[in-house]
């Protein structure tokens, strides 16, 4: 059972949010010592919290022993300073081992990652996250996007769920998300429930987001240049939007089109970002493929310019 004198997940969840990557030896096997001093790097900079094995850190691509083994690492690397969530995925039954796994390993929690391939109806989504709910006793955030797409009333049903503390955004939609929040506004109004926007670079979206109340995010950036992503988050959060602006224009746009040039670049080019600052994270695992040399030389180039920008201001 959870620690019950350690504060509740909900409570833990603040700052920015950490997604690493999950890093390869040359043979494809895991390098856990390399994830270790990814994670406490990332951590002694100031995340608010670590989401191991998840989209970033190719949750596609680990069996369960390995699963188990990145998340535990993560969990010794933090030391209990900040919460660790670990992803959850595939179908039902899938994910109910892998949440057990997760548990095992010592996480705070779970983000649960739409269901493999299939395209379910209200319903469906509904009893499938209830049943990972029934097979553990970590707290839940539910990741909306592709096949996963949640009407407000669903949402409302699934916070109904203990468990179920937050739906992390990734399609985008922000017509959809004012009328989810305005449906938990009025139709549970003593349900304390968390949004996040889980776009795949979240900043860029950001000013967007806080406009309805939604400042909790993942920072890819967070991963292979922490001084930018956290001086963005400042601002955003302190209402400085000269920085805010300052860096959209001169960084996060044009890496958010160089993100767009090569299929799996939301997790290959982050990837490729840590290996530039230093730490030998690997490659990526197939069916991913790494940046072009000619694109993750326009990625150091795009870091020193963030850097730069920062400089002067």
């Amino acid at each position: 059972m959870p620690d019950r004198a350690v504060p509740p997940l909900a409570d833990r969840l603040h700052g920015l949010l950490f997604f690493p990557v999950t890093p390869f030896a040359p043979d494809g096997s895991l390098d856990l010592d390399v994830l270790r001093a990814h994670v406490g790097t990332g951590v002694a900079g100031g995340a608010g919290a670590v989401f191991a094995a998840c989209g970033t850190g190719e949750y596609h691509a680990l069996d369960l022993d390995e699963y188990e083994a990145v998340v535990a690492a993560a969990v010794e690397a933090t030391a209990g300073r900040v919460p660790v969530v670990a992803g959850v995925g595939h179908g039902t039954a899938l994910a109910k081992q892998f949440a057990a796994r997760a548990r095992r390993a010592g996480a705070d929690g779970l983000l649960v990652l739409p269901p493999y391939l299939v395209s379910a109806d209200q319903d469906g989504l509904l009893r499938h996250f209830a049943a990972i709910a029934a097979a553990t006793d970590l707290d839940l955030i539910v990741y909306q996007r592709d096949n996963a797409v949640l009407t407000p009333a669903s949402v409302v049903a699934l916070a109904e769920l203990p468990q179920v503390i937050g739906i992390k955004d990734g399609c985008g939609d922000l017509d959809l998300m004012q009328r989810i929040i305005s449906a938990m506004r009025t139709e549970a109004p003593d349900r304390r429930f968390l949004y996040f926007n889980g776009l795949p670079t979240a900043e860029l979206t950001g000013l967007a987001y806080r406009g309805i109340g939604v400042t909790l995010y993942s920072s890819a950036v967070y991963c292979f240049a922490p001084d930018i992503a956290l001086a963005f988050h400042r601002a955003l959060l302190g209402g400085d939007d000269a920085v805010v602006n300052a860096l959209l224009d001169g960084f996060y746009r044009p890496l958010v089109e160089l993100r767009n040039q090569g299929r799996g670049y939301a997790v290959s080019l982050v990837k490729a970002g840590v290996r530039l600052e230093g730490l030998d994270a690997g490659g990526v695992r197939p069916p991913l493929s790494d940046p072009s040399p000619q694109h993750v030389k326009e990625l150091a180039e795009l870091i020193a310019r963030g850097r730069a920008l920062l400089a002067g201001n």
